[in-house]
Protein backbone atom coordinates (compact mmCIF):
# COMPACT_ATOMS: atom_id res chain seq x y z
CA UNK A 1 0.00 0.00 0.00
CA UNK A 2 3.06 2.58 -0.81
CA UNK A 3 1.62 3.57 -3.87
CA UNK A 4 -1.24 6.54 -3.92
CA UNK A 5 -4.97 5.16 -4.78
CA UNK A 6 -6.52 7.22 -7.93
CA UNK A 7 -8.15 9.51 -5.37
CA UNK A 8 -4.70 11.66 -4.33
CA UNK A 9 -3.07 10.88 -8.17
CA UNK A 10 -6.39 12.54 -9.31
CA UNK A 11 -6.29 15.29 -6.67
CA UNK A 12 -2.74 15.64 -7.43
CA UNK A 13 -3.01 15.68 -11.16
CA UNK A 14 -5.57 18.82 -10.96
CA UNK A 15 -3.04 20.69 -8.58
CA UNK A 16 -0.38 20.30 -10.61
CA UNK A 17 1.64 18.74 -8.05
CA UNK A 18 1.93 15.63 -9.75
CA UNK A 19 5.37 15.77 -9.84
CA UNK A 20 5.91 16.97 -6.02
CA UNK A 21 3.44 13.71 -4.94
CA UNK A 22 5.92 11.58 -6.87
CA UNK A 23 9.08 13.38 -5.23
CA UNK A 24 7.11 13.32 -1.56
CA UNK A 25 5.93 9.22 -2.15
CA UNK A 26 9.04 7.91 -1.06
CA UNK A 27 8.25 8.91 2.40
CA UNK A 28 5.21 6.56 2.51
CA UNK A 29 6.91 3.21 4.25
CA UNK A 30 5.10 0.18 5.50
CA UNK A 31 7.27 -0.17 8.55
CA UNK A 32 8.02 2.03 11.43
CA UNK A 33 11.82 3.22 11.12
CA UNK A 34 13.53 2.84 14.66
CA UNK A 35 13.64 6.58 15.06
CA UNK A 36 10.29 7.03 14.71
CA UNK A 37 9.42 4.14 17.03
CA UNK A 38 11.75 6.37 19.57
CA UNK A 39 9.14 9.14 19.04
CA UNK A 40 6.41 7.34 19.87
CA UNK A 41 7.00 5.73 22.83
CA UNK A 42 7.66 9.32 24.22
CA UNK A 43 4.33 10.33 23.09
CA UNK A 44 0.87 10.69 25.68
CA UNK A 45 -1.61 10.79 23.12
CA UNK A 46 -2.65 9.63 19.58
CA UNK A 47 -4.72 10.55 17.45
CA UNK A 48 -6.87 7.75 15.94
CA UNK A 49 -9.84 7.99 13.29
CA UNK A 50 -11.99 4.97 12.14
CA UNK A 51 -15.44 4.40 11.34
CA UNK A 52 -18.17 3.56 13.51
CA UNK A 53 -20.78 0.93 13.49
CA UNK A 54 -23.10 3.15 11.11
CA UNK A 55 -20.17 3.82 8.90
CA UNK A 56 -19.75 7.27 9.95
CA UNK A 57 -16.26 8.65 10.30
CA UNK A 58 -15.02 9.78 13.75
CA UNK A 59 -11.86 11.16 15.38
CA UNK A 60 -10.87 10.58 18.65
CA UNK A 61 -7.78 10.93 21.04
CA UNK A 62 -6.25 8.42 23.11
CA UNK A 63 -4.07 9.02 25.91
CA UNK A 64 -1.30 7.30 28.52
CA UNK A 65 1.70 7.51 30.21
CA UNK A 66 4.74 8.03 27.57
CA UNK A 67 5.38 4.35 26.78
CA UNK A 68 1.79 3.60 26.05
CA UNK A 69 2.96 3.47 22.80
CA UNK A 70 4.96 0.79 21.41
CA UNK A 71 7.00 -0.80 18.46
CA UNK A 72 7.46 -4.20 19.22
CA UNK A 73 8.42 -4.82 15.31
CA UNK A 74 8.72 -2.95 12.49
CA UNK A 75 4.86 -3.34 11.22
CA UNK A 76 3.41 -3.35 14.01
CA UNK A 77 1.91 -0.82 16.92
CA UNK A 78 0.78 -1.26 20.10
CA UNK A 79 -1.22 0.53 21.96
CA UNK A 80 -1.97 -0.20 25.69
CA UNK A 81 -5.44 2.44 25.87
CA UNK A 82 -9.30 2.20 24.92
CA UNK A 83 -11.96 4.87 24.10
CA UNK A 84 -13.59 6.00 27.53
CA UNK A 85 -17.12 4.26 27.13
CA UNK A 86 -18.69 7.50 25.79
CA UNK A 87 -16.56 8.03 22.72
CA UNK A 88 -18.07 7.62 19.44
CA UNK A 89 -15.38 5.13 18.85
CA UNK A 90 -15.46 3.13 22.50
CA UNK A 91 -18.01 0.01 20.06
CA UNK A 92 -15.76 -0.30 17.29
CA UNK A 93 -12.33 0.04 18.95
CA UNK A 94 -13.01 -1.92 22.30
CA UNK A 95 -14.71 -4.76 20.12
CA UNK A 96 -12.57 -4.86 16.77
CA UNK A 97 -11.41 -8.52 16.08
CA UNK A 98 -13.47 -9.60 19.18
CA UNK A 99 -15.80 -12.71 18.21
CA UNK A 100 -14.84 -13.22 14.64
CA UNK A 101 -15.31 -9.34 14.13
CA UNK A 102 -13.03 -7.73 11.44
CA UNK A 103 -10.18 -5.58 12.49
CA UNK A 104 -10.97 -2.25 12.72
CA UNK A 105 -9.30 -0.03 9.99
CA UNK A 106 -7.94 3.22 11.37
CA UNK A 107 -5.89 5.78 10.83
CA UNK A 108 -3.53 8.21 13.38
CA UNK A 109 -1.45 10.17 13.86
CA UNK A 110 1.63 10.87 16.75
CA UNK A 111 2.22 14.38 16.85
CA UNK A 112 4.66 16.41 19.40
CA UNK A 113 3.56 19.89 19.41
CA UNK A 114 6.31 21.18 21.45
CA UNK A 115 8.81 19.95 18.96
CA UNK A 116 6.42 20.13 16.10
CA UNK A 117 7.20 16.52 15.17
CA UNK A 118 4.14 14.52 13.43
CA UNK A 119 4.02 10.79 12.91
CA UNK A 120 1.16 9.38 10.52
CA UNK A 121 0.12 5.65 10.13
CA UNK A 122 -2.61 3.75 8.99
CA UNK A 123 -3.70 -0.20 9.29
CA UNK A 124 -5.90 -2.90 10.96
CA UNK A 125 -6.75 -3.14 14.95
CA UNK A 126 -8.19 -5.96 16.89
CA UNK A 127 -8.50 -5.51 20.72
CA UNK A 128 -5.10 -7.24 23.16
CA UNK A 129 -6.01 -6.85 26.28
CA UNK A 130 -6.66 -3.50 27.38
CA UNK A 131 -5.48 -2.17 24.36
CA UNK A 132 -5.15 -2.17 20.62
CA UNK A 133 -2.79 -4.17 18.24
CA UNK A 134 -2.19 -2.47 15.13
CA UNK A 135 -0.91 -4.42 12.40
CA UNK A 136 0.22 -1.20 9.91
CA UNK A 137 -0.41 -0.96 6.31
CA UNK A 138 1.45 2.75 5.92
CA UNK A 139 3.67 4.93 8.06
CA UNK A 140 4.28 8.38 6.70
CA UNK A 141 6.95 10.71 7.61
CA UNK A 142 5.05 14.55 7.49
CA UNK A 143 6.19 18.13 8.06
CA UNK A 144 5.77 20.51 10.55
CA UNK A 145 3.92 23.19 8.89
CA UNK A 146 0.85 24.66 10.60
CA UNK A 147 1.72 22.85 14.22
CA UNK A 148 1.54 25.28 17.32
CA UNK A 149 3.99 24.93 19.90
CA UNK A 150 2.13 23.33 23.09
CA UNK A 151 3.53 21.68 25.94
CA UNK A 152 1.58 18.99 28.48
CA UNK A 153 1.05 18.72 32.00
CA UNK A 154 -1.61 15.75 33.28
CA UNK A 155 -4.04 17.03 35.70
CA UNK A 156 -3.63 16.67 39.48
CA UNK A 157 -6.25 15.66 41.73
CA UNK A 158 -8.94 17.92 42.38
CA UNK A 159 -7.44 20.04 39.36
CA UNK A 160 -10.16 17.99 37.09
CA UNK A 161 -8.77 14.66 36.53
CA UNK A 162 -12.10 13.34 38.34
CA UNK A 163 -14.59 15.06 36.83
CA UNK A 164 -17.38 13.17 35.68
CA UNK A 165 -17.02 12.78 31.76
CA UNK A 166 -20.45 14.39 30.62
CA UNK A 167 -21.65 14.24 27.74
CA UNK A 168 -23.95 16.25 25.08
CA UNK A 169 -25.08 15.15 22.15
CA UNK A 170 -26.72 17.17 18.54
CA UNK A 171 -26.71 16.91 15.10
CA UNK A 172 -25.74 20.84 15.21
CA UNK A 173 -23.57 23.20 16.54
CA UNK A 174 -24.51 25.08 19.48
CA UNK A 175 -23.62 28.73 20.00
CA UNK A 176 -20.61 27.67 22.29
CA UNK A 177 -19.45 25.19 20.24
CA UNK A 178 -19.63 27.58 17.63
CA UNK A 179 -17.58 29.79 19.46
CA UNK A 180 -14.84 27.06 20.12
CA UNK A 181 -14.01 26.78 16.98
CA UNK A 182 -13.87 30.28 15.82
CA UNK A 183 -11.30 30.39 18.47
CA UNK A 184 -9.41 26.74 17.12
CA UNK A 185 -6.10 26.93 16.20
CA UNK A 186 -5.78 23.41 15.87
CA UNK A 187 -8.33 20.06 14.58
CA UNK A 188 -7.84 16.27 13.24
CA UNK A 189 -9.60 15.35 10.87
CA UNK A 190 -10.33 11.61 9.83
CA UNK A 191 -11.27 10.01 6.23
CA UNK A 192 -11.48 7.01 4.64
CA UNK A 193 -10.98 5.84 1.02
CA UNK A 194 -13.73 3.95 -0.76
CA UNK A 195 -12.39 0.74 0.13
CA UNK A 196 -12.72 1.58 3.85
CA UNK A 197 -8.57 2.31 4.50
CA UNK A 198 -8.76 5.06 7.21
CA UNK A 199 -6.37 8.11 8.03
CA UNK A 200 -5.80 11.08 10.35
CA UNK A 201 -4.24 14.33 9.69
CA UNK A 202 -3.45 17.62 11.55
CA UNK A 203 -4.77 20.84 10.30
CA UNK A 204 -3.84 24.00 11.81
CA UNK A 205 -3.52 27.83 11.51
CA UNK A 206 -4.46 31.37 13.59
CA UNK A 207 -7.36 31.20 15.49
CA UNK A 208 -10.04 32.07 12.62
CA UNK A 209 -9.05 30.15 10.02
CA UNK A 210 -12.13 27.78 10.63
CA UNK A 211 -14.59 29.84 9.65
CA UNK A 212 -18.51 28.57 10.90
CA UNK A 213 -20.94 29.10 8.03
CA UNK A 214 -23.95 28.30 9.78
CA UNK A 215 -24.43 25.71 12.69
CA UNK A 216 -24.18 22.97 10.23
CA UNK A 217 -21.45 24.01 7.65
CA UNK A 218 -17.41 24.71 8.54
CA UNK A 219 -14.94 25.95 6.14
CA UNK A 220 -11.41 25.65 6.13
CA UNK A 221 -8.31 26.34 4.05
CA UNK A 222 -6.32 23.84 2.65
CA UNK A 223 -2.98 25.42 2.60
CA UNK A 224 0.41 24.62 0.47
CA UNK A 225 1.89 20.98 1.73
CA UNK A 226 3.67 18.18 0.47
CA UNK A 227 1.50 17.65 -2.49
CA UNK A 228 0.44 14.12 -0.96
CA UNK A 229 -3.18 15.22 -0.47
CA UNK A 230 -4.03 12.14 1.71
CA UNK A 231 -6.81 13.55 2.96
CA UNK A 232 -8.54 15.13 -0.10
CA UNK A 233 -7.71 12.10 -2.25
CA UNK A 234 -10.14 10.10 0.08
CA UNK A 235 -12.75 12.66 -0.06
CA UNK A 236 -12.40 12.81 -3.64
CA UNK A 237 -13.76 9.05 -3.55
CA UNK A 238 -15.81 9.03 -0.26
CA UNK A 239 -16.85 12.06 1.50
CA UNK A 240 -17.37 10.73 4.78
CA UNK A 241 -15.53 12.55 7.97
CA UNK A 242 -15.13 13.26 11.29
CA UNK A 243 -13.30 16.16 13.06
CA UNK A 244 -11.89 16.14 16.34
CA UNK A 245 -11.39 19.73 17.96
CA UNK A 246 -9.27 18.97 21.53
CA UNK A 247 -10.09 20.97 24.49
CA UNK A 248 -6.47 21.45 25.04
CA UNK A 249 -6.87 23.55 28.42
CA UNK A 250 -10.13 21.90 29.37
CA UNK A 251 -9.19 18.24 28.34
CA UNK A 252 -12.81 18.10 26.53
CA UNK A 253 -13.25 16.79 23.28
CA UNK A 254 -15.34 18.03 20.80
CA UNK A 255 -16.09 15.45 18.10
CA UNK A 256 -17.57 15.99 14.73
CA UNK A 257 -18.98 13.61 12.04
CA UNK A 258 -20.77 14.10 8.39
CA UNK A 259 -19.31 14.82 4.93
CA UNK A 260 -16.85 16.78 3.10
CA UNK A 261 -15.91 18.47 -0.24
CA UNK A 262 -13.13 20.12 -1.59
CA UNK A 263 -13.77 23.38 -3.45
CA UNK A 264 -11.53 24.38 -6.01
CA UNK A 265 -13.69 27.70 -7.27
CA UNK A 266 -10.61 30.33 -7.87
CA UNK A 267 -13.00 33.08 -7.08
CA UNK A 268 -13.74 31.32 -3.53
CA UNK A 269 -10.32 30.23 -2.94
CA UNK A 270 -8.94 33.87 -3.58
CA UNK A 271 -10.79 35.35 -0.29
CA UNK A 272 -9.35 33.22 1.69
CA UNK A 273 -5.49 34.57 2.68
CA UNK A 274 -3.13 31.74 1.97
CA UNK A 275 -5.52 29.19 0.94
CA UNK A 276 -4.79 26.73 -1.96
CA UNK A 277 -8.23 25.46 -2.10
CA UNK A 278 -11.07 25.35 0.68
CA UNK A 279 -12.55 22.21 2.49
CA UNK A 280 -16.93 22.62 3.56
CA UNK A 281 -17.86 20.01 5.95
CA UNK A 282 -21.54 19.41 6.27
CA UNK A 283 -21.96 18.69 10.37
CA UNK A 284 -24.29 14.80 10.66
CA UNK A 285 -23.73 14.74 14.09
CA UNK A 286 -21.96 16.29 17.21
CA UNK A 287 -20.76 14.09 20.41
CA UNK A 288 -18.77 16.55 22.75
CA UNK A 289 -17.20 15.19 25.95
CA UNK A 290 -16.28 16.86 28.93
CA UNK A 291 -12.83 15.69 31.02
CA UNK A 292 -11.96 13.49 27.94
CA UNK A 293 -8.45 13.84 28.13
CA UNK A 294 -6.31 14.01 31.69
CA UNK A 295 -3.59 15.97 29.40
CA UNK A 296 -3.88 19.68 29.87
CA UNK A 297 -1.64 22.13 27.43
CA UNK A 298 0.23 25.56 27.45
CA UNK A 299 -1.03 28.25 25.59
CA UNK A 300 0.11 27.77 21.84
CA UNK A 301 3.06 29.29 20.46
CA UNK A 302 2.19 29.82 17.01
CA UNK A 303 3.65 28.44 13.59
CA UNK A 304 5.38 31.56 11.47
CA UNK A 305 4.15 29.93 8.63
CA UNK A 306 0.75 30.16 9.73
CA UNK A 307 -0.82 32.63 7.22
CA UNK A 308 -2.72 35.53 8.19
CA UNK A 309 -6.71 35.31 8.79
CA UNK A 310 -8.61 37.74 7.13
CA UNK A 311 -10.76 40.01 9.26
Amino acid sequence: MNGYHRGEVAVQERAGLAQRAASAQRAIRSDIPEVAADFLVQQPFLVVGCADERGRIWATQLTGEPGFLRVPAPDTLIIEALPLPDDPLAGPLSGAGAGGAAPARIGMIGIEPATRRRMRMNGRAVRDGDGLRVTLDQAVSNCPKYIQVRRPHRTAPGEGAGRRHTVADGDALSPAQQEALRAADTFFVATASDRGDADASHRGGNPGFVQVLTPRLLRWPDYAGNGMFLTLGNLELNPAAGLLVPGWDTGSSLHLTGFARTVWDADEVARVPGAERLVEFEVAAVREVAAASPLRWSEPGFHRFNPPVAG
